[in-house]
């Protein structure tokens, strides 16, 4: 990445967390991979038990692995051996102390726009877990609503099914058909615009590409 880039990301974030934290957020900002990760286990405690839904972000900057390797108390559900063990840790994760997510689009003036097809991660999001977490990169913010919003159906989902290769339209076409589909990924589509309580859901911005 280019020093302009690093600058431009930097400027954007002080606006950006300035933005959340009048919406009742806690949000920092990380250069770097490496310091985003100090900062997520500095805000987990060790005792706190800790679930996760799509969260590609945190993967990327190694939570996952660290928290698995440092005796942390987690719900991962890569863990699980059958597809019921993996549904019965997402209903877990409802009740963990920390909840992990990315963002599939962020504003610019404080709202996060997620979109899923099962719901566990939104639901998450909204209430349950004690704390949440947020990972996300400065590619995923957008200047404004209806672009995080378009950000999150037009580029996320269909890049996700690229992961996924369920039998959707935008598996064959990487654009979005607005479709109907049983495997549908896009079934809900959540925007967190304001955190109560406050401080509960917590921003780690981190100055570099992440997640899709």
């Amino acid at each position: 990445m280019t020093a302009m880039h690093e600058m431009y990301y930097e400027k954007r974030a002080q606006v950006l967390i300035k933005n959340l934290k009048s919406r009742h957020f806690d949000a920092y900002y990380c250069p770097t991979k490496e310091q985003a990760l100090e900062k997520a286990l500095e805000l987990i405690g060790k005792e706190a038990t800790i679930g996760w839904g799509g969260a590609m972000s945190a993967q990327q900057i190694g939570l996952m692995q660290a928290l698995n390797e440092g005796g942390y108390r987690t719900i991962d559900r890569d863990k699980c051996a059958t597809p019921e063990e993996k549904l019965q840790a997402a209903r877990d994760s409802m009740f963990a102390d920390v909840f992990l997510t990315g963002a599939n689009a962020i504003s610019l003036d404080g709202q996060m726009v997620n979109i899923d097809g099962s719901g566990n991660r939104v639901a998450a999001i909204v209430y349950g877990p004690k704390e949440v977490l947020v990972i996300a990169g400065m590619n995923k913010v957008m200047d404004t609503l209806e672009d995080a919003v378009t950000r999150a159906r037009t580029v996320a989902a269909p890049l996700n099914q690229q992961r996924f290769q369920l039998p959707n339209p935008c598996t064959t076409t990487g654009t979005c058909a607005d479709c109907k589909s049983q495997t549908c990924i896009c079934n809900q589509i959540l925007i967190t615009r304001n955190c109560r309580p406050e401080g509960r859901i917590k921003f780690i911005l981190v100055g570099e590409d992440l997640g899709l």
